[in-house]
């Protein structure tokens, strides 16, 4: 049975894994100021808008996600012809309309693809599924992954609908923001007032850095420390325990929102590869998407995992 996998450009894993496992990309258009770039996960095209855009205006910035036609134009024109059943993988509905968008789209090709299927040939039925990581950036990246290794492994659309869903409910992302001022700016444009203009303006005056966690669908702080450097240590020395503590897959994706050589000289990185590299933990790292940087600014810093239910800071 050939079987396609499907993410969003708000996934942070790296193109050239993308590419190589035959992975489809959804992308996401950002525009800021009448200029519209279309994410496709190239790193080079990303820093450049990085450093053109969005530093100076990214907070009102908008993103388009790919809409119920265009999707469903994308599974009827080739995904229903490639593979016999798709596994569409995408960002927490809770934080875009992709997941939503793609659940529509993937009733219309449903009902629609037998006489594109036929036409090339293919008698035999097509299947499809849309399944929400609850997740962002580059945890949302493990499913995916994993999706991967299981395909490869030669296991069934089954169990790895079932393994996937599942992992979703364990997998944990945790980010360091550099700037609170920006994410302040950004969630008042999009109406969010989570982040108020005082602990915006406190967090900054007292270079206090929170340590934010995405997990089934929420996102929210669980840890607050002084200095940016000092919080991304925590974090990849938090990380590097849960890798110690034994994961639930064989996979740690990294992502950051500018060059990757700046996050790899950051306290901590070496000793994290360390330990992933002791366990044989496979390591993703990736620039952080338009769609991610937009939304929390240049400089931040995510792990993804999966793993047993923790609390930040412990073993």
């Amino acid at each position: 049975m050939r079987i396609g996998i499907v993410v969003d450009s708000a996934c942070d894993l790296p193109v050239d894994f993308l590419r190589r496992n035959g992975v489809d990309i959804l992308p996401i258009s950002v525009r800021i100021d009448g200029t519209t770039q279309v994410d496709y996960r190239d790193e080079a095209d990303t820093l450049a808008f990085l450093h053109s855009h969005i530093a100076e205006r990214g907070a009102s910035a908008e993103t388009i996600p790919f809409s119920v036609e265009q999707i469903r134009d994308l599974f009827l024109q080739r995904l229903v012809i490639d593979y016999d059943h798709v596994f569409c993988i995408t960002v927490t509905k809770t934080r875009s309309q992709i997941f939503e968008n793609a659940q529509q789209a993937s009733f219309a090709s449903l009902n629609g693809y037998k006489p594109v299927r036929s036409a090339a040939g293919h008698n035999t039925p097509f299947a499809l599924r849309v399944i929400d990581t609850q997740n962002l950036f580059c945890a949302q990246g493990i499913l995916p992954v994993e999706a991967v290794r299981l395909r490869d492994a030669g296991d069934g659309p089954a169990r790895i609908r079932a393994r996937l869903e599942h992992l979703a409910l364990h997998t944990y992302g945790y980010l360091v923001p550099r700037d609170l001022y920006y994410i302040r700016n950004r969630a008042r444009h999009k109406g969010d007032r989570s982040v108020s203009l005082l602990s915006a303006a406190l967090g900054t005056a007292l270079d206090i850095k929170p340590v934010l966690r995405g997990w089934r669908g929420d996102t929210g702080p669980v840890a607050k420390l002084k200095g940016f450097d000092p919080a991304v240590r925590a974090l990849f020395e938090f990380a590097a325990r849960r890798v110690e503590a034994g994961l639930m897959t064989p996979t740690l994706t990294l992502c950051h929102g500018g060059d990757l050589d700046e996050m790899r000289a950051m306290p901590g990185y070496e000793a994290l590869r360390a330990a992933c590299a002791s366990r044989n933990i496979e390591v993703h790292e990736s620039v952080m998407s338009l769609t991610g940087m937009v939304n929390v600014g240049k400089g931040a810093v995510v792990v993804g995992f999966a793993s047993e239910a923790h609390a930040f800071g412990g073993s």
